[in-house]
């Protein structure tokens, strides 16, 4: 029986499961480059040029988030609810697996993916763009926020897959709030503020949108309250863990 949490093996094996998804390569790690240089040079070079670099740089931060919204909103849904429609996760239990120690591992190998594509993801823009370079706390202090962000997508996207274990409707769904925090969040162009009052408000409630719009405020040492920041974080962070309490208590019924 292996009843270890932490199996590297298992971790090896959700890291190629990752790998060989092409939607994943596609949009968690070609996209976001893509979507960076092709912004920066079309809203880039309609700014002054004194404003030119901030741009790109609130660009670049913006852009960085679509790496946890692809690889784990998306990507690991869609992978689990596949796993699920085949009996996986049952297979793997017969064998000694625990549940425990094959969530830890799912969720070991979407850190890593991200981890490589965001260092991947900043070289390439670093490289081609003209990005202003953050201070030591700014560039931790995303990190730490995209980390938290790709935890929280985490226990969201395992909670829809666990209610619905088809991957029809589960992609679709995933799909759809892609796209919805996409948009809210200001990643094609259109910031929170500007939207109507009652979009503002929910655009608002989404980590997402801080990131997007507020983080180049102390990028290079500026001062930022981050007290609504962490607040949406809480927010985000309590309706997908409901999302997946509801999916453990929801399949807890039907085996009863």
């Amino acid at each position: 029986m292996n009843v270890k949490l932490f199996n590297i093996n298992l971790i090896k094996y959700e890291i190629r499961n990752l790998i060989g998804n092409i939607f994943t390569i596609i949009f968690g790690l070609v996209f976001p480059i893509v979507m960076s240089i092709l912004m920066s040079n079309l809203i880039g070079g309609k700014v002054p040029g004194n404003m030119r670099q901030q741009v790109v740089t609130n660009i670049f931060i913006t852009s960085s988030m679509i790496i946890p919204l692809a690889t784990v909103l998306v990507g690991y849904s869609a992978i689990f609810s596949n796993e699920l429609e085949k009996n996986i996760p049952l297979r793997f239990k017969l064998f000694g697996y625990s549940e425990n120690s094959l969530i830890i591992s799912k969720i070991f190998a979407n850190l890593f993916f991200i981890t490589g594509g965001l260092i991947f993801y900043t070289l390439v823009n670093f490289l081609v763009l003209d990005i202003l370079v953050p201070t030591v706390k700014s560039a931790i202090i995303l990190i730490i926020a995209l980390y938290l962000l790709s935890i929280i997508l985490f226990i969201l996207a395992h909670g829809i897959a666990l209610i619905f274990k088809k991957f029809g409707i589960t992609y679709a769904i995933t799909m759809t709030i892609y796209f919805g925090i996409m948009i809210l969040s200001g990643l094609f162009g259109i910031q929170a503020k500007e939207f109507p009052p009652v979009l503002r408000r929910v655009a608002y409630t989404l980590p997402t949108t801080y990131i997007g719009n507020e983080f180049i405020d102390f990028w290079n040492g500026g001062v930022y309250n981050f007290v609504p920041f962490i607040q949406s974080l809480i927010f985000f962070g309590s309706v997908s863990g409901i999302v997946l309490f509801f999916a453990v208590a929801y399949n807890s019924r039907k085996i009863k």
